[in-house]
């Protein structure tokens, strides 16, 4: 009988502890860590499909809504111009009944480095000059109020470029000075 082995279990154990030091194995916590592991990233495919079809969705496919159009008000850098001075100050009368005088002193602004505009500008000064006062004096007291000051640059620009000017272009009008007061 000498084959035989009595076999107790409890000492089996005893003899595996004392030989690992008392620990038992972790054979069950790395499939559970990798489990984890894959839900986390199968949440994180699934949330950034979402988001991606929501965009796509919200978006008909086309381009973002909130692209801002350039445009020359919206441009970085503002086009300088070349001013011509000379006309100097102008005084004249309005329409009105009992008549105001109106002082202005005019800043015509034209294409930078453009001497044929330069040219035409000095050569057809009086005809600026007369234009301008003829302007002023066709309009009435409360027409020239500074909230109207956009819209009487636009139309002395119009005027001067349409009737006065043949080859030249005049881009901008600046007022040195506006005054509007009673006749003395």
């Amino acid at each position: 009988m000498s084959d035989e082995v009595d076999v107790n279990p409890e000492e089996e154990a005893k003899d595996d502890d004392a030989a690992g030091g008392g620990k038992k194995p972790a054979t069950g916590l790395l499939p559970k860590l990798l489990k984890f592991i894959a839900i986390g990233l199968g949440a994180l495919v699934f949330i950034v499909t979402v988001t991606m079809l929501t965009v796509n969705i919200m978006n008909k496919g086309g381009k973002s809504q909130t692209v801002v159009p350039l445009t020359d008000s919206y441009a970085a850098v503002k086009k300088q111009y070349s001013m011509f001075t000379l006309i100097g100050t102008i005084v004249t009368r309005t329409r009105d009944p009992t008549p105001k005088n109106i002082s202005v002193d005019i800043i015509i602004g034209y294409d930078l480095n453009n001497t044929a505009a330069a040219t035409e500008l000095t050569s057809r000064l009086y005809e600026l000059r007369d234009s301008v006062r003829n302007y002023f004096s066709g309009k009435s007291a409360s027409e020239l109020q500074p909230e109207n000051e956009a819209r009487i640059k636009n139309e002395i620009r119009e005027r001067l470029n349409t009737t006065v000017l043949d080859k030249a272009r005049i881009r901008i009008i600046l007022f040195d000075k506006l005054d509007l007061y009673d006749m003395e």
